[in-house]
């Protein structure tokens, strides 16, 4: 008879059999996540986050999930920032085009071509 402290090895010769191994619930959502983050940063930022917190509610370190979550961070402010650049560029043209009137028009050496 076995004794409960030491268990009788199941298939494959591991204690409690292959399935004794938990796995981590939110890696594969991590991986997924981690690469949407490079690809579409909002998306791939939230996915990530809800796979860090899956992972850790189970005990996990979700390596994939972090990464995904800096990645998505880092991307996510680059196009905030980017989308602000571009807005406040197209109001100043828009604002000079306003005071110059249509046409072409020469301006410190550079061109504006007003319509």
């Amino acid at each position: 008879m076995a004794h409960p402290a030491n268990p009788p090895a199941g298939p494959g010769g591991s204690i409690g059999g292959p399935a004794s191994r938990a796995e981590d619930p939110g890696r594969t959502l991590g991986v997924v996540g981690l690469v949407l983050s490079i690809v579409a940063a909002l998306v791939g930022l939230i996915i990530s986050i809800v796979a860090f917190r899956k992972s850790k509610r189970a005990g996990f370190a979700n390596g994939f999930a972090l990464a995904g979550i800096v990645v998505g961070a880092v991307f996510t402010i680059g196009w905030i920032i980017g989308v602000i650049a571009i807005g406040t560029a197209i109001g100043s043209l828009a604002s000079t085009c306003a005071e110059l009137g249509p046409g072409v028009h020469q301006v410190d050496g550079v061109t504006y071509t007003c319509g």
